[in-house]
């Protein structure tokens, strides 16, 4: 997948992020901001115009950099706002999902960055060195490895939110599980790591399309689709998720040669 494509891919989930934060008034779909923050409510949507302008300047070469990094703080806040419950219950493993998607769409925005800024060897800052990068691709690898682990940990849940047309659901589930357990660890350890990115990013988006779509039209609307704002938050969610792996894909072809052409 050419880095435009992905870039563009990236810009509409960061935008689907900004567009749910301003619909629900609140940060982030698996977090908010602290009640005693002051102006709380103007930094929510003041925080999601600003995502919402940097998503549109990322489809543009001259405002694509100042324009990831904006998502990126943006995604960076996410994942702190994630933090607070792992320091409660640090050996629960719900505990760290909030922060896992976060990070996941961080991961995202630090690659896409390292490709926007690409300079000559030994000249890069070390974030967006092809070491940075390797760091960033890891780190998705284990987020990758946590959803699959996910899976088996609460497999009737995963289960449950299978659409009933699909046969075989329970088994269904495992098998999702498994296969984000093989991406991330190929990711990790490099065993065919561009396709297991490229396969992770159309599971994920497969979820999308089989899962999520499907169940804004289902008579009675599914149990832990209500509030309504649940639905629109696993849609978006994983779309940021699918969009960051398409990023990593693309860098495990790219290394950290120039996107801008």
């Amino acid at each position: 997948m050419r880095i435009g494509l992905s870039r563009v891919f990236f810009a509409l989930a960061a935008a689907s992020l900004a567009l749910l934060s301003l619909a629900y008034g609140d940060f982030a779909p698996s977090g908010t901001l602290p009640g005693w923050i002051p102006w709380r409510e103007t930094w929510v949507y003041s925080s999601a115009l600003l995502l919402l302008v940097a998503s549109a300047g990322l489809c543009f070469s001259r405002t694509a950099l100042p324009s990831v990094l904006t998502i990126g703080a943006y995604q960076a806040i996410w994942a702190m706002i994630g933090i607070p419950p792992i320091l409660s219950k640090p050996l629960s493993f719900g505990a760290w999902y909030g922060f896992c998607e976060a990070l996941t769409s961080l991961v995202g925005a630090w690659i896409l960055y390292a490709l926007l800024r690409w300079q000559p060897p030994g000249s890069e800052m070390p974030i967006a060195s092809r070491r940075g990068v390797r760091v960033a691709q890891i780190l998705f690898g284990l987020t990758c490895v946590y959803y699959g682990w996910s899976h088996f940990l609460y497999a009737d849940y995963t289960a449950s939110l299978v659409p009933t047309w699909l046969p075989g659901r329970q088994g269904l589930a495992y098998f999702t599980g498994l296969c984000h357990l093989a991406a991330g660890i190929g990711i990790i350890v490099g065993i065919l790591p561009r396709l297991a990115a490229a396969l992770e990013a159309i599971m994920m988006s497969l979820f999308g399309l089989l899962v999520w779509l499907p169940s804004f039209f289902a008579q009675p609307r599914p149990a832990w689709a209500t509030p309504p704002q649940n639905q629109w938050s696993e849609l978006v969610v994983t779309l940021a998720l699918a969009a960051s792996a398409c990023i990593v894909a693309t860098s495990l072809r790219e290394g950290t040669r120039s996107a801008r052409s």
